[in-house]
């Protein structure tokens, strides 16, 4: 899953025409052929197209990391610097925040989508430059996916761009990606994918081997360069007043301040004191605790500071307790949902989340992929064949995470829990939980942050009522890091970030293929030719309504399978920011992420 926090994903539509011309030919591409804007458009609704160049945003970096080791954001080690791939990386299509499934041409003038689907063609903006001046050409471009597929990266790119047989330049200027077959996302996905200089870690005038291209200053063409370094403090990075783009329709208003700095802190505590004392301009808030109780001071109370909660309509995402299924003590799916159905949800929320969250209840809330109710008849036509190797649960209602009020209680919960490890041959003995061959039940829940112990200490005492021991592990991130990649933990907790738009990405996190492949996303261990299968299904769809059964069947199978147990999901950004400093549009993007909107619109006061 860090992999898809650095890659924008980008879906792109095609309209079947007869002959062998393009299926479609233009200034940028809508999933299901519904762009917003037209050919002529000024600037994305959502800027301000004269906002003041200059200034200074002081930010705090949002990495769990405490520090970065790297300015290569793309190979498997280390940790690069926060916002670097968003901030110096143009790609051939820039994502606008006010429509989903949609890609404007950035790097790219025109894009072409065969009759057939089997391939996109891009050409390139005779204009485009990386930092050291050299124009981007198809040479480049086929240079970063080369790199992006080698054997250095995260699996997800490959699992990602899988039905992608490969790349040709076809001149100077122009290139085409070809596919495996067709897939209405394929050309938005390597439309999104991030560009950078075939003379990016070249030494002697020959190219280093990319895992080694590690401190090497990135060469990309995007609206900032690294500026001054401390390492360990922060790192800045400066505007480039000849940005290629600075005119362009999808940047008219982006890009605004001179320098962003991003500021390193060990922990949260820091933090928050280093904003009451005006060492930064902005923080994005994910504690309730904090937000309601600790986000105070002289600065707030003189309006220099202030708090802010934006509204938006992103996916809620699926932030979950994530069960590792290759360890033999989780495989039987009675036990899995004993383990979910100790979590007393709402006691949670009114005593520790002060109201502030809603219960995620599948892979695709706030999304038209949420299933819910009883499956349609074409959702059952999409399960029916795999049956005998699903949930019988997924033929019916839609799963909804236990409550403990109203008709239900904890107690009624943990009733449920105990039956069904009895069932799975789990009994008490002595107070402790043990299996048949007399194997207690013991847990280890990996953090690489020990402020989550709170969170999880009421979920540790209820399942002590079952015999089950739940131990929680605080290592440090690089050790975390580690255990993830190879998937040595018991359970985590993971937010997935939701997409309205679900594609080949979903084979990473649950596809069989990713299941037995080191760093890929695929943490629970998932492996199910059913989940496959529907994957394809959802990836191949040429339609919205092919692609809603089939992304719902998905919500189904995964949902009653547990092997993720629901957390929680806020509707709104909570950020405290200096007022003072920092100025705004009007319009707050629909479908933006937060310190992303802050970064890209906002301007120095």
């Amino acid at each position: 899953m860090r992999f898809f926090r650095v890659l924008c994903s980008f879906l792109l539509a095609l309209t079947v025409l007869a002959g062998n011309g393009p299926a479609w030919a233009a200034h940028g591409y809508a999933l299901w052929g519904d762009l917003k804007y037209p050919s002529d458009f000024s600037n994305f609704d959502y800027v301000n197209p004269v906002a003041p160049k200059g200034g200074e945003l002081r930010l705090v970096s949002n990495l769990r990391s405490s520090t970065f080791d790297k300015y290569n954001p793309f190979t498997i080690k280390g940790s690069a610097p926060a916002y670097l791939s968003d901030l110096m990386f143009d790609a051939l299509l820039a994502g606008p925040l006010d429509e989903t499934a949609s890609g404007y041409g950035l790097l790219a003038q025109d894009v072409s989508v065969a009759a057939d689907g089997m391939s996109v063609t891009f050409v390139l903006r005779p204009e485009a430059r990386f930092h050291n001046g050299d124009p981007v050409l198809a040479a480049d471009v086929k240079h970063s996916y080369d790199m992006l597929m080698g054997p250095y990266t995260s699996p997800a790119y490959k699992t990602l761009l899988e039905d992608v047989a490969g790349i040709d330049i076809l001149s100077e200027r122009s290139l085409r990606y070809r596919f495996k077959k067709p897939n209405r996302e394929l050309p938005l996905t390597v439309g999104g994918l991030p560009v950078f200089s075939r003379s990016w870690g070249l030494e002697g005038g020959k190219p280093k081997r990319f895992d080694t291209v590690v401190m090497d200053i990135p060469i990309g063409s995007g609206p900032y360069r690294v500026g001054p370094v401390r390492f360990g403090k922060d790192i800045t990075y400066v505007r480039d007043p000849a940005y290629w783009a600075k005119d362009l329709n999808v940047r008219r208003g982006v890009g605004n301040f001179d320098r962003i700095t991003v500021k390193i802190y060990k922990d949260n505590t820091a933090k928050l004191e280093a904003l009451k004392a005006g060492e930064f301009d902005l923080m994005r808030f994910f504690s309730a605790g904090d937000w309601a109780r600790r986000v105070n001071g002289k600065k707030f109370d003189s309006g220099e500071l202030i708090k802010g909660e934006f509204k938006h309509r992103l996916p809620s995402g699926f932030q979950s307790y994530v069960i590792n299924t290759r360890r033999d003590k989780f495989k039987d799916v009675r036990v899995r949902e004993a383990l979910g159905l100790a979590i007393d949800y709402e006691w949670m929320n009114r005593q520790m989340f002060y109201g502030a969250y809603q219960r995620v209840r599948g892979l695709f809330g706030n999304t038209d992929c949420q299933a819910s109710g009883l499956p349609g008849p074409q959702e059952l036509a999409i399960l029916e064949p795999w049956r005998s190797q699903i949930a019988p649960a997924a033929m019916d209602a839609m799963f909804a995470p236990p409550r403990t009020d109203g008709a239900g209680s904890l107690r009624d919960n943990l009733r449920r829990a105990r039956d069904l490890l009895g069932q799975a041959g789990w009994t008490v003995q002595n107070g402790v939980l043990r299996n048949q061959k007399g194997e207690a039940m013991v847990i280890d829940y990996l953090d690489s942050n020990e402020g989550g112990a709170r969170v999880v200490a009421p979920w540790a005492r209820n399942l002590e009522k079952l015999g089950i021991k739940l131990n929680y592990r605080a290592v440090d991130f690089a050790l975390y890091q580690q255990r993830l990649s190879k998937f040595e933990f018991d359970i985590i907790s993971l937010a997935y970030g939701g997409t309205h738009s679900p594609g080949q990405e979903y084979a990473d996190m649950f596809g069989s293929k990713a299941a037995v492949t080191e760093d890929s996303g695929n943490m629970a261990g998932v492996s199910s030719p059913a989940i496959d299968a529907i994957i394809a299904r959802m990836t191949s769809a040429k339609t919205k309504a092919d692609l809603l059964p089939a992304c719902r069947a998905l919500d189904r199978v995964i949902s009653h399978s547990h092997y993720l147990i629901p957390q929680w999901t806020a509707t709104t950004h909570r950020m405290a920011f200096n007022d003072r400093r920092l100025g705004r549009p009007g319009q707050v993007p629909p479908y933006s992420s937060g310190e992303g909107w802050v970064i890209n619109t906002w301007w120095a006061r």
